[in-house]
């Protein structure tokens, strides 16, 4: 595959062929400790780690020295870590590596990598928006094997995502059955420095943090990462997007105490608000930008494009009316705000010295300007800077969505070929 690849850069083939770096590694570990019976977070575990990852290190490099002998080392050989004068010739500089195998694993129908399992039952949400829910086939040949399965019992593990702490499973598969959220974070590290001290590249491997997780609880992890050796270090604390790729189905749901009150239809508008009228200079002309609120808070959104009218006028009014339904509905302003802020246009405009995407992304930035006043009580009419190129590549492509360029008084797309000058 070195040899045949068809790179995009010279210097990139030049280094690669010169390297001749691979990576083999791991996948379905996870399954593996749970056909053995031994926990992911424990001494037993780690020390089976260091002896597969050694295994396949050592059995590695010996295939490589042997195509060493066969067709030459490497042509950076000299002067690498591997010339030291005692002869062992190899054929590439690195052999083995960590990679993730998210869809890989997928595909096989294994744990992903190194990790631990997500969940025993999880739904997957893919790119589409479709949620696709996954069953350990593993947990569920055992609680048959053994007895305990029940409908009502694979619900309640579908619910929580794990078994530990449920009644209806015994103690020890509770054990061998660890998710990525019941092992402690020390553990997930202790698993990353057992397959690095025998991988020559990086081991991707995530320490997964429950909601409430500290600033401090982070550092320590980051800190006993650097002590173990690991080249590099990654944690996630569940919840922290509102999009993430694999979900507890039983974490996204509320409970009916947690639940906003469903209200029939918005609060009538009263008679007299108060609030305040921004200008912004967008790609389309000076857009006024009027924001007022009630005694239960803010309550309407009013949006006037200079002299302009014609389609963005009418847009934007409807923006306008849409988003006063929402706020006197009860749809919290700082979800708007970050649901309009970062939308593109092909005609992004540029004020106080930052750049206005369009339309939108400037009412989102006023909606910004006004919680920011009536947090702080000053007033705030500054926009987030873009430095250097990125002001070049503000707009997007009406056709294909990328970003555009302003080119010789022209906005162009590199991606599909668009240009509004024809």
């Amino acid at each position: 595959m070195i040899d045949v690849n068809k790179y995009p850069m010279e210097a990139i083939a030049d280094t690669t062929r010169g390297n001749r770096k691979i990576g083999l590694g791991v996948m379905g570990y996870a399954d593996m400790l749970i056909q053995l019976g031994i926990a992911y977070d424990s001494e037993e575990g780690v020390s089976l780690a260091e002896q597969v990852m050694s295994f396949i290190s050592n059995e590695g490099r010996k295939a490589s020295c042997e195509l060493a002998s066969e067709r030459g080392v490497f042509p950076n050989f000299k002067g690498s870590v591997f010339d030291s004068g005692d002869g062992m010739e190899i054929r590439n500089a690195t052999v083995t590596t960590i990679a993730p195998t998210g869809t890989l694993s997928i595909i096989a129908s294994c744990s992903s990598g190194v990790e631990p399992l997500f969940a025993v039952a999880y739904v997957k949400r893919v790119m589409d928006g479709t949620e696709l829910v996954e069953v350990n086939p593993h947990f569920e040949k055992v609680a048959k094997d053994r007895g305990f399965y029940s409908e009502d019992l694979m619900r309640e593990v579908a619910e929580k995502g794990a078994v530990r702490g449920i009644a209806g499973v015994p103690e020890d598969v509770q054990r061998v059955f660890a998710t990525a959220l019941d092992i402690p974070p020390i553990w997930h590290v202790r698993m990353q420095a057992a397959f690095q001290r025998f991988t020559d590249n990086a081991v991707s491997k995530t320490v997964n943090f429950p909601e409430n997780a500290s600033a401090e609880d982070v550092r320590q992890v980051y800190q006993l990462a650097y002590a173990e050796g690991c080249k590099g270090c990654t944690i996630y604390r569940y919840g922290s997007r509102d999009a993430q790729v694999l979900n507890i189905s039983g974490k996204d749901k509320k409970t009916a105490e947690e639940q906003p009150a469903v209200q029939r239809g918005p609060r009538a508008r009263p008679n007299r608000t108060h609030g305040s009228t921004e200008r912004i200079n967008t790609g389309c002309g000076n857009l006024y930008i009027t924001i007022n609120e009630d005694e239960e808070g803010l309550c309407e959104l009013f949006t006037a494009m200079g002299k302009a009218g014609g389609c963005a006028a009418s847009q934007m009014e409807a923006l306008g009316r849409l988003i006063s339904l929402s706020l006197r509905a009860g749809v919290d302003a700082e979800s708007i705000r970050k649901h309009l802020r970062g939308i593109r246009c092909s005609s992004p405009g540029w004020d106080a010295g930052g750049t206005i995407l369009s339309c939108a992304d400037a009412v989102g930035i006023a909606i910004e300007h006004y919680l920011q006043t009536r947090t702080t009580g000053k007033e705030s009419s500054s926009v987030s800077k873009i430095q250097g190129k990125l002001d070049l590549l503000s707009g997007a492509c009406p056709d294909c969505g990328s970003a555009v360029e302003h080119e010789s008084g022209c906005v162009v797309c590199r991606c599909c070929g668009f240009s509004r000058c024809g």
